[in-house]
């Protein structure tokens, strides 16, 4: 029996004696707004800050294309672009294949020269 009272003592804290009527509550409000104030800094580091940080970058790309710009789309496909509009782009793929795609789909600009390399 003793074993099991060692045992669970360790898991179950003991019971506290209620506090005097006049005291204060341990901890107060400041503790929790402290706590708070960490939380939202730690998610506008950990999370907004980066997130707007590659929404900008994709924008600035998206917004830098021009006709020649060697590109790689989300689906892994690498062309030259041969025609640019508001929204979509006509991609090269070799001397008789043109695809139309979404501005949009495009991830990364490539250095000039990349696709002949390849």
């Amino acid at each position: 029996m003793q074993l099991f009272d060692t045992i669970s003592s360790f898991f179950i804290s003991n019971a506290h004696a209620a506090a005097p009527a006049g005291s204060a509550p341990q901890g107060g409000g400041f503790s929790f707004l402290m706590m708070m104030g960490i939380l939202v800094f730690f998610m506008y580091f950990v999370i907004w800050r980066p997130q707007t940080k590659r929404a900008k970058e994709q924008r600035d790309l998206l917004s830098s294309l021009a006709k020649g710009d060697e590109v790689v789309t989300a689906g892994g496909i690498l062309g030259t672009i041969s025609k640019i509009s508001d929204n979509y782009v006509v991609l090269t793929l070799s001397d008789h294949v043109e695809i139309t795609m979404q501005k949009s789909s495009i991830v990364s600009a490539l250095p000039k020269g990349t696709l002949k390399s390849i």
